[in-house]
């Protein structure tokens, strides 16, 4: 029987950048702000940590430092995913022997495969670590999605521990509970449908918004695994909008600019990402305003 990677709330977090190089110094300080807000996981360099602007070495210093800081509080989850296998391969290799405790590999993007193809991708990234592998299903940045089916078949992998769902398709991940065992795991990947997710055996979430509303989102799972629902459910009512606005542009691009008006000094950008439009800017500054955060 496979362990739950966590159960909760996971961080995706940003990466604070400098004008040159990574801000190491911010980014120990944001990981101390999770664990003190309750959150149960940190996921280092997945997208919204930009990690697709890092450059290899860079990569892989965020995930030794992350590590090295974190120091066990809470298990450090690191994205290792490519569309190139071999590439995969090593930098998974990488963050385990850096101590990472877990992997997100998300599906090959732009090049994509087939269903055998994502059996046999996902196996030789699983068979090359002895640590726990998430996949990562979010067709709207890869182009491609999983099957139940499929999902049932990467299941076997004693190093497979689930799925970050990010696809938005309740039919996909009813049939998957429905196909898979039981200590295949369920977490949701967008935020405005954690406690959905969670109603269908989900067991949390891999949030952006958990960047600046940590508390709040480990609150909204605890009080859905705890069997409060109605809670859990009010929770996820209160900050629908806020969420919404989250994604108002290309993720990371609200949340980091959230962050920085909330004073954690996240950092710029890396192009071709860039700051918020003036118009969605003021938006954002207007939902985060109705549920009580302050602009500094």
């Amino acid at each position: 029987m496979k362990t739950p990677v966590f159960s909760g709330s996971a961080a995706a977090l940003v990466t604070p950048f400098k004008p040159k190089g990574i801000d190491f110094d911010k980014l120990g300080e944001l990981i101390d702000y999770q664990i003190a807000n309750d959150t149960a996981a940190l996921v280092i360099n997945g997208t919204t940590g930009e990690a697709s602007t890092q450059s290899i070495p860079e990569h892989l210093a965020v995930i030794e430092y992350a590590v090295r800081h974190t120091a066990g509080r809470v298990p450090v989850i690191a994205g290792t995913g490519s569309n190139d296998t071999a590439d995969a391969v090593t930098m998974s290799q990488s963050a385990e022997r850096s101590g990472a405790d877990a992997l997100l590999v998300v599906s090959p993007y732009y090049n994509k495969t087939s269903q055998r193809g994502l059996i046999a991708h996902f196996n030789t990234v699983a068979d090359s670590v002895s640590i726990p592998v998430i996949l990562y299903n979010v067709p709207a940045r890869t182009g491609m999605t999983f099957t139940a089916e499929t999902y049932k078949a990467l299941s076997a992998h004693p190093n497979i521990a689930g799925v970050k769902e990010a696809s938005g398709d309740f039919s996909l991940i009813g049939r998957t509970r429905a196909l898979c065992p039981e200590d295949f795991t369920i977490w949701s990947g967008n935020d405005q449908e954690i406690i959905p997710i969670m109603s269908l055996g989900g067991k949390g979430v891999i949030s952006v918004a958990a960047n600046i509303i940590p508390r709040e989102i480990a609150r909204m799972t605890r009080l859905w695994l705890e069997g409060k629902p109605e809670e859990a459910a009010a929770l996820q009512l209160r900050y629908f909008d806020l969420i919404e606005k989250l994604f108002i542009e290309v993720n990371p691009v609200p949340v980091k600019n959230a962050m920085n008006l909330l004073g954690f000094g996240a950092g710029p950008l890396r192009m071709p990402l860039i700051d918020l439009a003036p118009a969605n800017r003021d938006i954002l500054i207007e939902a985060m305003k109705n549920v009580g955060l302050e602009i500094k």
